[in-house]
């Protein structure tokens, strides 16, 4: 099996359930309906029930019966989901009357479910925007123990096997936090490498915190963010397996690892690589994705108490499927 046919399987193995708040958007019923057909996980759909089955029959998905239905203007539990918000929020002013108002929305709606234990996880995106997205999942799920800071992993899948894990690296953060401090930093590098973990299927995560610098070669302060980072790493998780600061020839390519880092259990064997900042992370798994012709999976966004993933609101009822699967895989760790 391929790696997605490998996530699809975990999906499978222990179904989770998903929270779908766009539910009348297209693409998104498509991908629940196919999701529902193979029994990948169960959904919890957010939307006008009439509407969502009109649209069903309208697209012809035959599968939609099986998931659950909400109605946002007229959840049973509104008034139990308002007096909760109101509690979680009220050094930031929340009264219930607003709580009231939020718990309509549906990105607000599934996370009040996911808290209240209703549901494992949510995926919105195809219709709003990173920030709508965000926003109730840190306000209302909160970061997980011990993180104080979202970020975005991507799963690549190259063609070139002796990289990584059969051709298969875990990297981050390219999605959501700009110039992270070494506290940060650190981190990520424990939320990638956990991702590596449940969504990659990595049975021993190796990170390698990159750099422009191998081992003290060039000396600036941004060299020595990601020495401190890799010292709050162990802190942070004493089991992990993670060395730095490593240029990206010296993490993955075993003969310039053993030149450059003599004596590293990381270097030139890693499969997770933490980049300094979010730049040169957006832009180096663009690079391998497009000069590489690498796969790209995700974002799939880490360091939230309970899986909440995002989309482009350019995706593909193929992405939005497959998100269904990590998110799941997710929130089986995430337990």
């Amino acid at each position: 099996m391929n790696l997605v046919e490998q996530i699809i399987a975990r999906a499978k193995s222990n179904k989770q359930r998903i929270v779908l708040p766009e539910a009348t958007e297209e693409r998104t019923l498509r991908a629940a309906d196919r999701v529902l057909a193979e029994d990948i996980a169960d959904i919890i759909l957010i939307g006008n029930p009439d509407e969502i089955h009109s649209l069903a029959k309208e697209w012809g998905l035959e599968h939609i019966d099986k998931a659950t239905l909400i109605d946002p203007e007229n959840s049973p539990k509104s008034e139990e989901y308002a007096e909760l918000l109101t509690e979680l929020r009220k050094k930031k002013g929340m009264t219930i009357e607003k709580a009231r108002e939020l718990v309509k929305n549906p990105l607000y709606l599934g996370c009040m479910i996911i808290k209240t234990n209703g549901a494992d996880g949510q995926i919105s995106g195809a219709l709003s925007t990173t920030g709508d997205t965000l926003r109730p999942a840190l306000q209302i799920i909160k970061c997980s123990p011990g993180i104080t800071c979202v970020s975005g992993a991507m799963l690549l899948i190259t063609k070139q096997p002796q990289y990584g894990e059969n051709g298969i690296l875990v990297v981050g953060d390219v999605a959501v936090t700009p110039m992270p401090d070494a506290a940060q930093l650190s981190q990520i590098a424990v939320c990638t490498a956990q991702t590596a973990k449940s969504v990659a299927g990595f049975a021993d995560p190796r990170v390698a915190m990159l750099s422009f610098s191998t081992k003290g070669s060039a000396s600036h302060e941004v060299v020595d963010k990601v020495v401190e980072a890799t010292r709050l790493a162990k802190e942070l998780a004493p089991d992990l397996k993670v060395d730095g600061e490593l240029q990206a020839d010296a993490a993955l390519v075993p003969s310039v690892g053993a030149k450059k880092a003599p004596g590293s259990d990381i270097a030139g064997k890693a499969n997770v690589l933490v980049f300094p900042n979010l730049e040169v992370g957006n832009i180096g798994y663009k690079m391998v994705q497009r000069l590489g012709d690498a796969e790209a999976l995700g974002p799939i966004l880490q360091g939230i108490a309970r899986p909440v993933n995002d989309l482009s609101r350019g995706c593909s009822v193929d992405d939005i499927y497959k998100m269904v699967a990590i998110t799941a895989c997710q929130a089986m760790d995430a337990k």
